[in-house]
């Protein structure tokens, strides 16, 4: 019997954290339990009888190849549709410029791999993705939080912590940023303020990583340039996923950057899992081609947009005054401020008791502020659910008022 495992143990695994979000849904797991808290897609957008008829289609088809390793960079098919899809949006990529990943959250593992040294700085949102923020502290990052604004980073205080940076001879490895629907912010940045935050970028000559898995799902208002688009110089790295527009079950990311980095972030993925399922990687070329991709899509959309629209209208009929929200334009998140002097954290075990539950959004902020904020999923739960959900919401909030 080893007498002591923690001598065992890297340093960098003794940096490792659990997921906050993770370890606080192990309290929701109760019958009758309404949850805002995952970031889960709705079952109903699964197109679970396209997806048996296209998986008997690449078996018999392609079977030996589906059911055999692919290369590290992805299936070749796969790559040029996805390549030939972003090109149609403006982007200047060919497949050297994207390899395929499992998940995007692989992605947010492998660019710090490749990119960070114990000690090096990053900048990211106040707040920003948990999953992100966790892998880069896993791989010893000092993260800078900025904050946002309505418009997301706040681009002059991205600005000043350049420059303090920079009088002091460094600079970070990256600005991390998402976009478009922000998680969990839910706000998308317009935009000129993404040409400013390029700009300032390129001032200071920093890396900018553009997570952008929630894109597609617009509701309402115009779609945005991507970074990389704007940028147009090699210095964005942007991350996709299938996760929310088509089945998470299947696990499929993407990185489309320079061929300098996407060849090292290949390198590494060869270390990690050799390369992503052929099987899942066909059925969803398959799937795109046969134009299923696109009407589903249409579905989600609409569906998705019918239940933000529920919840906002709850939110204004059961949540008191001096609650706040944001109302997003697309994606599957959206951000609740609390009076300043509300712990979120604290409403949560309430909630609970309420048959109620979201995430706090203390755990979004890299800097441990937010204590008075909290995520909301909408995706997931039905419209009725949405409802009920709010309503319980809003008297745990109130029954924490009444107590001050």
């Amino acid at each position: 019997m080893v007498k002591d495992f923690e001598q065992l143990l890297s340093e960098s695994s003794k940096r490792m954290k659990k997921s906050a979000i993770r370890e606080l849904l192990k309290l929701t797991n109760k019958p009758g339990l309404i949850s805002f808290a995952g970031g889960l897609p709705s079952p109903l957008t699964f197109p679970t009888e396209q997806l048996k008829e296209i998986s008997c289609e690449v078996l018999e088809n392609d079977g030996p190849s589906a059911l055999q390793y692919s290369t590290t960079e992805g299936d070749s098919d796969l790559r040029k549709i996805l390549a030939e899809r972003y090109a149609a949006q403006g982007l200047k990529i060919t497949q050297d410029n994207l390899v395929i990943v499992t998940s995007s959250q692989q992605a947010l593992d492998l660019i710090p791999k490749v990119l960070i040294d114990r000690g090096d700085k990053i900048i990211v949102g106040l707040p920003s993705y948990l999953g992100g923020l966790q892998s880069f502290h896993n791989y010893g990052a000092k993260m800078i939080g900025v904050k946002h604004d309505k418009y997301g980073m706040n681009s002059e205080k991205l600005e000043e912590e350049l420059k303090l940076l920079h009088d002091i001879g460094e600079k970070p490895k990256f600005v991390y940023i998402i976009p478009d629907f922000q998680n969990p912010a839910g706000v998308t940045m317009p935009e000129w303020r993404r040409i400013e935050i390029i700009e300032i970028c390129k001032k200071y000559d920093v890396l900018i990583v553009e997570d952008s898995p929630y894109r597609e799902l617009r509701f309402e208002g115009e779609p945005q340039k991507t970074i990389y688009q704007l940028a147009d110089d090699g210095r964005v790295l942007l991350l996709g996923t299938f996760s929310k527009v088509f089945v998470p079950g299947f696990r499929i990311g993407w990185v489309i950057g320079h061929p300098v980095v996407i060849d090292r972030i290949v390198m590494a993925k060869q270390s990690t899992d050799l390369c992503t399922s052929s099987f899942v990687q066909k059925i969803a070329a398959r799937y795109i081609e046969k134009g299923y991709f696109d009407k589903n899509l249409q579905n989600i959309i609409s569906l998705y947009k019918e239940k933000k629209d529920v919840m906002m209208k709850a939110f204004e009929d059961y949540l008191p005054e001096g609650v706040t929200w944001t109302n997003p334009e697309g994606g599957l998140f959206l951000f609740v401020t609390l009076p300043e002097w509300m712990d979120a954290e604290e409403l949560f075990l309430t909630a609970v008791e309420n048959n109620v539950a979201f995430v706090i959004g203390k755990v979004f902020h890299c800097d441990d502020s937010g204590k008075n904020t909290m995520r909301i999923n909408f995706s997931y739960a039905s419209k009725e659910e949405i409802v009920e959900g709010v309503k319980r919401l809003g008297k745990a909030i109130k029954d924490m008022m009444d107590k001050k």
